[in-house]
């Protein structure tokens, strides 16, 4: 079982910055690689982000790389997407999820199916 938990969202003007936080816990944290996902009223979820605690490689979605960061403090099992330059189009509830696997192939992004999720976090850009 691996728990994580979200916190950071807020509501913020267009061209502010959040950063978000994902603690995890549980006896089987470390097999997996903590993952940023967004969902959009209307849209489905989409991946943005993930880490590799084990070599610290990041990943991002193309849309997203020049603004997000994502990074993890490993003392407290928590990964943070700081998120730069705040567009309206930004407004989504994310979401950290542990996933098996993630990377980049030919540019392109890619994860596999979450294990499990947090409850999210909300976050409203306003323009």
């Amino acid at each position: 079982q691996v728990q994580l938990v979200e916190s950071g969202g807020g509501l913020v003007q267009a061209g502010g910055s959040l950063r978000l936080s994902c603690a995890a816990s549980g006896r089987t944290f470390s097999m997996y690689v903590i993952g940023w996902f967004r969902q959009a009223p209307g849209k489905e979820r989409e991946g943005v982000s993930c880490m590799r605690r084990t070599d610290g490689s990041t990943y991002y979605e193309s849309s997203v790389k020049t603004r997000f960061t994502i990074s993890s403090d490993n003392a407290k099992n928590t990964v943070y997407l700081q998120i730069d330059s705040l567009k309206p189009e930004d407004t989504a509830i994310y979401y950290c999820a542990a996933v098996r696997s993630c990377g980049s192939y030919g540019g392109t992004y890619y994860y596999s199916p979450a294990d499990y999720w947090g409850q999210g976090t909300q976050v409203t850009v306003s323009s």
